[in-house]
C-alpha cells in the first residue's frame, strides 16, 4: 500500500475527536455518547460544536478539509457518522436486516467456513463496522468483537445501543460484546487467564486490512471496487506486515485449540490475494470477490 503505516497511540494516550451536532435537543444523545466513552474506557477526548447550517455534501467536504482530527457528525436524523474525506460512514446495521434474517450456510460463505452453531463462542478479531459479526451472531453464537481503533469502537458501541432499543434486534445485540483492544493483546490475556478454560473459543475470525488494489487482477486491472466503508478504514489503519500476519494466525490458532469442537480460524481475503502469512489453508470458500480461508486445529 502506498500510504505510510499510521502511528498507533500508546496505551492511555488520549486521541482527540470533534463532534458536530445540529440542534440543542441532541444534548441528551451527546451525554450518552460521553457516557459510553467513560464506561468503556475509550481514550477519546470529544470536543463538541453546534452547526447552524445543513450538513450538505459540500459542507462535509469543507469540514473534512478544515480539521486535522477525526470528525463525527450527529445529523438532522440523529444519526451519528464518521466523516472521512467528505464521506459519511457509519455501521448502519439496520440496513443489513434482510441479510441477517435470511443468513444461513446456503447464502453466506462466512457461515459455510465458520460452521458456527447457537452454542459457539466466536471472536471477531478485526471487527471494523461489525457487519460480519452480525452474520456470525445471527446463528445464536456469542461473538466478541475486537476493534483496535477507539473511534471505530465508539461507533460500534453507539450502534449497539441504538439497535438495542428496537425489540426485534435485542436478542441479537445481547450476543455481541465490543472490546476496544488489539487482537494480539486480547489473545495474550485469554491465554494467561486459566479461568477461561471453561469458556473455550470455537472460532476466531480475521479480516485484516489489505492493500486497496488487492481486489484487482494484477494483469488485467479488473476486479471488485472498494466500497466507502473500506475506503474509510484505510484512513485509520494499514495492512499488517508479514510478521504481524504470522503472529495473528499463530495466536489465533492457539486460542481455538481448547475448543470442544474442531477449533478453526477463518480468514477473509480478496479472492486474488495471497493467503495470510503465506500459509496455505485447510479449505477455502470463495465467490468472484472474496475468499474465506479455513485453518483447522
Amino acid at each position: 500500500m502506498s500510504a505510510p503505516r499510521p502511528a498507533v497511540n500508546p496505551p492511555n494516550v488520549q486521541s482527540y475527536c470533534h463532534l458536530f451536532y445540529i440542534s440543542d435537543s441532541q444534548q441528551a444523545q451527546i451525554e450518552r455518547l460521553q457516557a459510553l466513552i467513560v464506561q468503556h474506557h475509550l481514550p477519546i477526548v470529544l470536543n463538541t460544536e453546534r452547526l447552524h447550517d445543513k450538513v450538505t455534501q459540500k459542507r462535509r467536504q469543507q469540514l473534512s478539509q478544515t480539521f486535522s482530527v477525526p470528525i463525527l457528525v450527529l445529523d438532522q436524523k440523529d444519526k451519528l457518522s464518521w466523516l472521512s474525506d467528505g464521506l459519511s460512514v457509519a455501521p448502519e446495521w439496520d440496513k443489513l436486516q434482510r441479510r441477517v434474517v435470511s443468513a444461513g450456510r446456503k447464502s453466506e460463505l462466512l457461515l459455510q467456513a465458520a460452521k458456527v452453531t447457537a452454542d459457539s463462542r466466536v471472536i471477531d478479531a478485526t471487527a471494523g463496522f461489525g457487519h460480519d459479526s452480525l452474520i456470525l451472531a445471527s446463528t445464536g453464537a456469542q461473538v466478541t468483537m475486537l476493534e483496535q481503533q477507539p473511534l471505530m469502537a465508539l461507533l460500534l458501541l453507539v450502534e449497539q445501543q441504538r439497535m438495542s432499543a428496537q425489540p426485534n434486534w435485542q436478542k441479537l445485540m445481547s450476543r455481541l460484546q465490543i472490546v476496544n483492544t488489539d487482537a494480539l493483546s486480547y489473545f495474550a490475556t485469554l491465554q494467561a487467564d486459566i479461568t477461561n478454560a471453561t469458556k473455550a473459543i470455537d472460532v476466531v475470525y480475521l479480516d485484516p486490512m489489505f492493500p486497496e488494489d488487492s481486489y484487482q487482477d494484477s494483469k488485467t486491472g479488473k476486479g471488485a471496487k472498494v466500497g466507502k466503508h473500506m475506503q474509510a478504514l484505510h484512513q485509520l489503519a494499514s495492512p499488517p506486515t508479514l510478521d504481524e500476519e504470522r503472529q495473528l494466525l499463530q495466536h489465533a490458532q492457539a486460542i481455538v485449540r481448547d475448543s470442544d469442537k474442531q477449533g478453526r480460524v477463518v480468514v477473509k481475503r480478496p479472492q486474488l490475494a495471497p493467503s495470510l502469512a503465506n500459509q496455505p489453508p485447510n479449505e477455502s470458500w470463495h465467490n468472484e470477490a472474496v475468499r474465506f480461508d479455513g485453518y483447522f486445529v
